[in-house]
């Protein structure tokens, strides 16, 4: 039997941290600056390998003031919870919301997959996601940030110079109009704890382009 880990909330608001090379460090940042009984559930997918255990649960908790819960399939999502993409798994989130998961298999794309995890998100809790970009090579995750932002929700990512590798950022920064702000990783769980405690309103067929908060969000640009 799954466990449940909160009652059905379609009110929930979901943050999704998602990274990779560099991406344990940059992660662990971001959850040691949010705040206890935060409003929002937090799943984090970091690229692992398929084959190999993974360790984030245990290493997260030593960094987390939230619960850091291992993933099940089917289970709940809960707010003021950090839940970790396991290894050899990609994360769906389904409504409820909850959270699927199906075999990665041994082959690329990027496992687990940021754009697979986004979207989905994307389409179940709409102007209640909002997309994190971290440190990490390649383009994993730049998808996923536009569908978030066509379904209403907010797009992060952090800054050139706070990045260990920049390529993850840059290629969502680089989708036009879809990214909010571009911050410094030490200033993204405040700005994160700011945005969940804004109601979440918008819920449109058709997002308008916007602009980001910073013109940091220019390719190029520093924090």
């Amino acid at each position: 039997m799954v466990e449940v880990l909160g009652s059905s909330n379609e009110e929930l608001q979901v943050i999704a941290l998602v990274a990779s090379a560099g991406g344990l460090e940059a992660v662990s940042t971001v959850l040691e600056g949010l705040p206890e009984g935060l409003g929002a559930a937090v799943l984090v997918l970091i690229h692992q390998d398929p084959e190999r255990e993974s360790a984030l649960v245990h290493l997260l908790q030593s960094r987390s003031r939230l619960p850091v819960i291992a993933a099940e399939d089917g289970a709940r999502l809960k707010a003021g919870t950090v839940v970790p993409a396991p290894s050899g798994k990609h994360v769906l989130v389904t409504e409820g919301p909850a959270i699927a998961l199906i075999a990665s298999g041994a082959s690329p794309p990027s496992r687990p997959s940021a754009d697979l995890l986004l979207t989905t998100l994307a389409t179940a809790c709409r102007a209640r996601a909002t997309a994190v970009v971290l440190s990490g090579g390649g383009h994993d995750g730049a998808t996923g940030a536009s569908a978030i932002h066509r379904l209403g929700g907010t797009v992060l990512a952090s800054s050139q110079t706070t990045s260990s590798s920049f390529a993850m950022p840059q290629a969502t920064i680089q989708r036009a109009e879809v990214i909010n702000h571009v911050v410094a990783l030490e200033e993204i769980a405040a700005l994160l704890a700011s945005l969940i405690t804004t109601p979440r309103l918008e819920d449109p067929e058709i997002v308008p382009a916007r602009r980001a908060t910073s013109d940091r969000s220019r390719p190029g640009s520093d924090e």
